[in-house]
């Protein structure tokens, strides 16, 4: 099965030497669910677009450092293929950004949120399973680490919230048994969004708060749940959910 990668961000230059792209961590989360999945990757910032939607099986949506409300032309361009993968039932994952601009697309609001940032490992409540074709049971919660002061705030009329939190309400959404999009990173690892947080302390990120949340995400710290979630995510993708 054929993954199209919709790049729509990068991890920041000084971290490039030590870890991964975003779309090279989707993978690696994708892959670490033991699906047997093959990867073209488009790097949508730079116009580069799919020809067709049927160019690939099924679809997922990296984070990224834009806010999706700037309506920049290739996030219209995006929106635009996501309601086309939308119409035509086309499996679709989306993680932060993803997770975002596939809400704004059919119909949903993103701002950024007056309480502030979300950083470091964060609790989410599971309102429901997202997986309905199996006897799966599903926790009663999961962790993930998170980097985002934007977040939606109004969910298209369509999706489900499937996971939550006092912070953020739609934390993960399932529309049908199509697309699954989580706001928080199951792909970045502790080490990376350790480094992420330490890279952005103090310019973009509140020092104290930054503070905070490196807490979360120290050696001695839970791991975050994020196998679970790439599980979730691959099987989207099959058809699974």
């Amino acid at each position: 099965m054929k993954i199209g990668i919709l790049a729509a961000g990068t991890t920041p230059e000084e971290l490039t030497a030590q870890y991964d792209t975003y779309a090279g961590m989707m993978m690696g989360l994708l892959d670490r669910s033991g699906s047997d999945f093959s990867y073209q990757v488009y790097d949508v910032r730079d116009g580069n677009f799919p020809q067709s939607i049927d160019e690939c099986d099924g679809w997922g949506i990296t984070g990224s450092k834009f806010s999706v409300y700037e309506d920049q032309p290739w996030m219209l361009e995006l929106q635009g293929f996501i309601r086309a993968l939308n119409d035509a039932e086309k499996p679709l994952i989306g993680i932060c950004f993803g997770h975002q601009i596939i809400a704004q697309a059919l119909g949903g609001k993103v701002e950024k949120y007056s309480g502030g940032w979300g950083l470091g490992l964060q609790d989410y409540q599971i309102v429901q399973s997202p997986l309905t074709k199996t006897a799966h049971v599903a926790p009663a919660s999961f962790c993930l680490n998170a980097i985002h002061q934007d977040q939606v705030t109004v969910k298209p009329e369509q999706a489900e919230v499937f996971a939550s939190s006092d912070f953020c309400r739609f934390a993960g959404l399932r529309y049908g048994n199509r697309i699954l999009t989580v706001q928080a990173h199951p792909e970045f690892s502790q080490e990376f969004e350790q480094a992420l947080l330490q890279s952005r302390k103090g310019s973009v990120l509140p020092e104290q708060l930054t503070d905070q949340a490196l807490t979360t995400v120290s050696s001695d710290s839970p791991l975050p749940d994020s196998d679970l979630i790439g599980g979730w995510m691959a099987a989207c993708l099959q058809g699974e959910l």
